[in-house]
């Protein structure tokens, strides 16, 4: 018997996004770029040739099937149509943030091994380190785009690697999750119970393309359904979306819970048509119980927040088919296999009302392939027949989800999972820190940055500026710290060990704790 949950076992995650939309209506819109007063647009027909054409250059280059194409690029439509390009020739996709410095874009080359880099002017990549790889600008996809397209796309099988997405790990460094063509299948699911998407749908979603809730929420979701994505481009001014919501007829709307109140905050939601939009979706951080009722009642729509990772996107939400208990992310989308297994001994689920580790089953088609060359890491998440990746959360007894933290240290900075480990390395290196702890910090009720807690050299002078300038320039933005406090000593258990949990409470009452 076959299981409608999983894709068939040849599968080819571009084609399945674009050839019968090509086909069945090839001048319907598929992606809208938006800026502050204009908007470009391709049609599901002109994309798939671009896709393809794409692909064929990219095969022309020399790559074999695997070879991974790191893609370098600002918020435009050749990020979108590269991406694809790369599955629909059959090698990996990398996408990757704009915000990179040199040296973390040069980590993920030489660790991911990349064939390709594909980089436009507004992105930094060090010469020097790409050693025999290909760059390519963007006059170079620009004649790609122009030449003859694939007749086809490649026949791949649905366990074939597409895209390598990095993410902290425990480590100092990122790490890479490698995720296969079935994947797109596997986020079935999310369209009719969290996204509510049809064919009629028009997608806003407020994200970078690098992003994987940008590019799967945002771009392939609607491509799956048919439905047309806009992305914006313009200047980040949280005013600007309920402007491009009216322009733009969206049906739905896609962001980060922090988006969401800075709308509340500075846009004239009273003065701006949202007729258009059915509802709005959030997720990458918990929706506080104060900004769905403060949202809800300022535009009489309902807001569906989702729960999910880098390593199986989202599989537990609130939606048309799930009613919003406000403080829960919901339930376990249908078709899911999902518990809640002990911390430690044997993996069998827990029954409801017991906190313990949110798990996965292995046979879910929208979980990762593995973790990149990192062989302890993966097999440190895997549990018998379940992932765990270190979400603590217990089920009520009506089958909601209750989110109760991490069971290790990585932090969540706007979405974007963030190892201490990386920001400590860099700021370890600085001439003035003898010793340095990172942890979140809560600067309000719903709002939480990632702070850096340093002891000093003798003689070196409590420079925080200094400190934040020094992280600036070696990590991306969202991995910079926004506080810096200064302590006598770190506070340590027996072993030695920084207690991160105790960093903020230490740095409160001025005492190493």
């Amino acid at each position: 018997m076959t299981d409608e949950r999983r894709p068939p076992a040849r599968f080819n995650a571009a084609r399945y996004c674009l050839a019968e939309n090509a086909r069945l209506r090839p001048d319907k819109t598929a992606l809208v770029l938006a800026g502050a007063s204009e908007a470009a647009s391709l049609t599901f027909g002109e994309a798939d040739r671009a896709v393809r054409a794409i692909a064929a250059g990219l095969l022309r280059l020399g790559l074999a099937p695997g070879d991974r194409v790191m893609i370098r690029m600002g918020n435009d439509a050749d990020y979108v149509l590269v991406y694809f390009g790369a599955l629909a020739a059959g090698l990996v996709a990398l996408p990757s943030s704009p915000q990179l410095t040199p040296a973390e874009a040069a980590f993920l080359m030489d660790n991911s091994g990349a064939r390709v880099v594909v980089a436009s002017a507004d992105c930094a990549v060090d010469r020097a380190s790409l050693g025999e790889r290909i760059l390519l600008d963007a006059e170079a996809i620009t004649a790609m785009k122009a030449g003859a397209p694939l007749a086809d796309y490649a026949d791949t099988a649905a366990d074939d690697p597409a895209t390598l997405v990095y993410t902290s790990g425990t480590t100092s460094r990122p790490k890479g999750v490698l995720h296969a063509h079935r994947s797109i299948y596997g986020r079935r699911p999310m369209h009719a119970h969290w996204l509510g998407l049809t064919e009629a749908d028009v997608m806003l979603h407020a994200g970078t393309m690098n992003w994987t809730y940008t590019l799967g929420v945002g771009i392939t979701d609607p491509w799956a359904a048919g439905a047309t994505t806009v992305l914006y481009n313009g200047p980040r001014d949280p005013a600007v979306w309920p402007d491009l919501i009216a322009r733009h007829r969206a049906t739905l709307f896609a962001a980060v819970p922090s988006l969401y109140r800075q709308i509340l905050k500075y846009a004239d939601l009273a003065a701006t048509d949202l007729t258009s939009l059915r509802h709005g979706v959030t997720a990458g951080e918990a929706l506080p119980p104060d900004l769905l009722e403060a949202w809800t009642r300022a535009t009489g729509k309902p807001l569906y927040e989702a729960l999910g990772m880098s390593e199986i996107s989202t599989y537990v939400s609130s939606g048309p088919t799930v009613p919003v208990l406000p403080g829960s992310p919901g339930k376990p989308q249908p078709g899911r296999r999902i518990a809640i297994l002990p911390v430690d001994g044997a993996a069998e689920p827990l029954p409801p009302g017991e906190t313990g580790l949110l798990a996965v089953h292995r046979t879910e088609p929208g979980l990762m392939l593995g973790y990149w060359n990192r062989p302890d890491e993966e097999a440190a998440v895997m549990r018998g027949a379940w992932f765990a990746g270190g979400d603590l959360a217990r089920f009520d007894a009506d089958g909601y989800l209750w989110f109760e933290g991490r069971n290790d240290d990585l932090m969540n900075a706007m979405g974007y999972r963030v190892s201490p480990n990386e920001v400590e390395g860099v700021l370890a290196e600085h001439p003035d820190v003898a010793e340095v702890g990172v942890a979140e910090l809560s600067v309000r009720a719903d709002i939480r940055v990632i702070a850096a807690f340093v002891v000093l050299n003798p003689g070196a002078a409590a420079d925080a500026e200094a400190l934040l300038d020094w992280c600036r320039a070696r990590l991306a933005a969202y991995k910079c710290p926004r506080e810096i406090r200064f302590l006598e000593a770190l506070p340590r258990t027996a072993n030695g060990k920084v207690q991160r949990k105790r960093l903020a409470e230490a740095a409160t009452r001025g005492e190493p704790g």
